[in-house]
């Protein structure tokens, strides 16, 4: 083979370990992009092999290859419009019947193909043998076994691929679908035959299609010169096999093609599974309980969303005091001037508000791999069934759902594998109720400013419920008023438990918390520039009051009443005059200074605190035994300094408010505020709402722009401080507020993948002003009650 590199599709079904072979086989050498012109994600990777460069692309799991779904379809046109050297099928051995059905298909279409029998473990645990030789003989293809999570037989299964991609054919397959289709085949094929110079597909498999009236062929058929009379012949055939088979001939043609593979494994298993319950289903006997399931679903999310709150501390301590540290070093080097307000506000102060959420976010998709991987998300869905049957859905419409805990995108997308065009859009509609990562930084900021740390992850627990219960109260709605009909039965295969493996888990949160960072590094900066520029601009504000003039006076006064009270009593012109007095202020003042950093996380009452005072009021004892005529000087000198600084902070706090009030941001803030004033917000809190339209962790980084203007301690970047330190708000408005970020209109993101996935804008748009009036009905009801109840 003159190229040195080879195209492998690796196919299967859900659950069989593809991609777990994929990971294996590509590692970090991967690109996650989209098929050309629909919304279904396609993976891709580089194996150098040998001498060979393998390009490997994760095709969508699927059943078969009938075109019902979007995954099918775009699975069968990449084999047969790509034409990939090889392709690679996994097999799950423990369920071989029902894997082979795909592997017949793709067969069919007569590409070469290497078949991978994977799990082959899980398959001997179970009491599985089967003959690798004999199905090797059977369907024509090399048969290699494998265990994608110990890498093992992955060698092997790449020189199959190799070897057969060297071929460049494919021993045929034939399933024999008996007389009746048998003939109506070859009459199509021999009409097809005329036009064979003009087909992308293989003439058997083509009649084959349209005797199953697959829409797609049927199209691509018609277009030909001699379409028409091919899809007369077809239509005229399908009505021939309706009535010898009494039922659609697509039904037919699927049973018979059941009926091979099953006589296919008679013949390939030696020994079929044994009765013995498996360690799956033991598991499943509590795990999916009719009384157990739904308290220990909700225990797991109770658990994940405290060890995100918990553990997510630490390290984002450590990455809000490495953008202080930069903060201040710009600060340190930077001119005065708008460049550096906008560099140390804008950017660093926005930007650094959101990547320092970095951790929750990681561990939350650590939480969600982990539930994947390990099979429980399946449980998950057939749990909830139950619950998605009263509102007219079933439980797989809760998988893309709950995928939505971590991204509304992919879980939009991940509703192409609903059949029911009613269910999908009602699963669009409902699943960014669902809270996604992007809304767990704005919940982990009013969460830490304004409630206890020991009720912290049941705060965030209640949010993500009332997500849950508002989706599954809307789906009902949708289903009663705009998408009346009976729903889908609902058939879902439950994977057996595997214990996941650290490269999936990795990878599934490198990806994630990439597409994290990126958002940051775009859409976050260019609106923190944006906030920036709306809350600086016009300059040229006019106050109310000479702000500049009485800070002036305040200093003044405060230098007077220091010469009278503290300078003439001990005889000198002023403070600095006395050098001992100077170093006795600055003792005291460090003293003070450490107390203050180091009580400050500390609650009232507690023992450290305590310990903390003790120690403060022993070291100032000391600095008076030490200088007992000059310590009441310099206590009252720091009494008359406090007393200032508390006046000029409130002066410059009151001229950035009137400047933020007449900016750009705080006119569009003050129109909006009569609509959200019912809900305990302000004009700052409708600025970041609006801002985060586009994405909502932007929230962070606009209130991040907005109070680093006024209520922050030195210029520094304290969030939380200045929140509480805002009369405007309290732990029953932040609730409000984190209840409202939770419901209203979906990113700018999620619209898009809406608009492509529906092919319309009236869905995105519906859903933009549905979400938006419910969350102001709801957070007002939350607001207005929680008001009436004294909160």
């Amino acid at each position: 083979m003159g190229n040195t590199q080879v195209s492998i599709a690796l196919a299967g079904n859900p659950n069989s370990g593809k991609t777990t072979i994929f990971n294996s086989v590509t590692g970090a050498r991967q690109h996650v992009g989209n098929y050309p012109g629909v919304t279904v994600e396609k993976r891709e990777g580089i194996r150098r092999f040998k001498d060979k460069e393998l390009l490997v692309v994760d095709l969508p799991g699927t059943y078969s290859l009938t075109a019902h779904a979007l995954d099918e379809l775009v699975a069968r046109n990449f084999i047969i419009q790509d034409k990939p050297d090889v392709i690679v099928d996994i097999l799950d051995a423990g369920n071989l019947e029902r894997n082979l059905y795909l592997a017949v298909q793709l067969l069919e279409l007569e590409r070469p193909m290497v078949v991978a029998l994977n799990m082959a473990d899980v398959a001997e645990d179970m009491g599985i043998k089967i003959n690798d030789s004999l199905l090797s003989q059977k369907l024509g293809a090399p048969v290699i076994r494998t265990v994608g999570n110990r890498h093992t037989g992955l060698d092997d299964l790449l020189d199959a691929a190799v070897q057969a991609a060297a071929e460049k054919s494919q021993k045929p397959f034939f399933v024999n679908y008996g007389p009746e289709v048998e003939g109506k085949i070859s009459e199509l094929s021999a009409l097809l035959e005329q036009e064979r110079h003009n087909l992308r597909y293989p003439q058997r498999w083509l009649a084959l299609k349209l005797l199953e009236n697959d829409s797609d062929i049927c199209k691509s058929v018609q277009e030909l010169p001699g379409g028409a009379q091919i899809i007369k012949a077809a239509s005229a055939a399908r009505e021939s096999l309706q009535e010898v088979f009494g039922t659609d001939p697509e039904i037919a043609i699927a049973n018979l093609r059941y009926q091979a593979v099953g006589e296919l494994c008679e013949e390939v298993i030696l020994a079929g599974r044994s009765g013995l319950l498996t360690t799956s289903d033991k598991i499943d006997r509590v795990l999916t309980n009719r009384l157990f399931g739904l308290p220990v679903f909700l225990g797991l999310m109770w658990l994940l969303f405290n060890m995100v709150f918990t553990l997510g501390e630490y390290p984002m301590g450590w990455i809000e005091t490495g953008m202080g540290k930069l903060g201040e070093y710009a600060a340190l080097y930077m001119p005065d001037g708008d460049l550096k307000s906008l560099v140390i506000d804008g950017i660093i102060g926005g930007v650094g508000g959101v990547i320092v959420f970095l951790p929750n976010i990681i561990l939350l998709f650590l939480g969600i791999a982990i539930l994947e991987d390990s099979g429980y998300m399946a449980r998950a869905a057939f749990i909830m069934d139950r619950i998605m049957r009263a509102v007219g859905l079933h439980g797989k419409s809760f998988i893309p759902m709950l995928l939505g805990f971590g991204c509304s995108v992919p879980a939009v997308m991940g509703t192409r594998t609903l059949e029911n065009p009613r269910d999908r859009l009602v699963t669009i509609l409902v699943t960014p109720l669902m809270s996604c990562g992007a809304r767990l930084p704005v919940y982990t900021l009013l969460i830490a400013a304004f409630f206890n740390e020991s009720v912290a992850g049941t705060v965030l627990f209640s949010i993500y419920l009332i997500g849950i219960v508002l989706a599954i109260v809307m789906a009902r709605i949708f289903r009663t008023v705009l998408f009346k009909g009976d729903p889908e039965p609902f058939v879902m295969e439950l994977p057996p438990y595997r214990v996941p493996t650290i490269q999936s888990i990795l990878m599934h949160m490198w990806e994630r918390s990439m597409l994290y960072l990126k958002k940051a590094g775009t859409i976050i900066l260019a609106v923190s520039i944006l906030i920036w520029f709306m809350v600086s601009y016009p300059s040229d504000v006019e106050y109310s009051k000479d702000y500049q003039g009485m800070i002036a006076q305040t200093e003044a006064g405060f230098s007077q009443q220091v010469e009278e009270q503290v300078a003439k009593p001990l005889q000198i012109g002023a403070v600095e005059d006395n050098e001992e007095l100077q170093t006795l202020i600055a003792s005291m003042t460090a003293i003070n200074e450490e107390f203050d950093a180091a009580a400050e996380e500390l609650e009232e009452g507690s023992e450290e605190l305590a310990v903390l005072t003790a120690t403060k009021e022993t070291d100032l004892k000391q600095l008076e035994e030490a200088n007992p005529e000059l310590y009441p000087m310099g206590e009252l000198y720091l009494e008359l300094r406090g007393a200032a600084d508390e006046e000029i902070t409130a002066l410059e706090q009151a001229e950035a408010g009137e400047k933020l009030a007449q900016s750009y941001a705080g006119r569009m803030g003050h129109a909006i505020e009569p609509l959200i004033k019912p809900l305990g917000l302000d004009w700052r809190a409708g600025i970041g709402l609006i801002a985060a339209f586009t994405a909502k962790e932007v929230l962070v980084s606009t209130m991040g722009t907005i109070y680093s203007l006024g209520a922050v301690d030195e210029g520094s970047v304290e969030l939380q401080k200045a929140l509480v330190e805002d009369s405007n708000f309290t732990p029953l408005s932040a609730y409000t507020l984190m209840v409202f970020v939770l419901i209203y209109a979906p990113c700018l993101a999620v619209q898009a993948v809406i608009k492509r996935e529906t092919n319309s804008w009236k869905w995105p748009l519906f859903s933009l002003v549905y979400s938006t009036i419910l969350a102001w009905i709801v957070a007002f009801a939350v607001y207005q009650i929680g008001t009436f109840l004294g909160y």
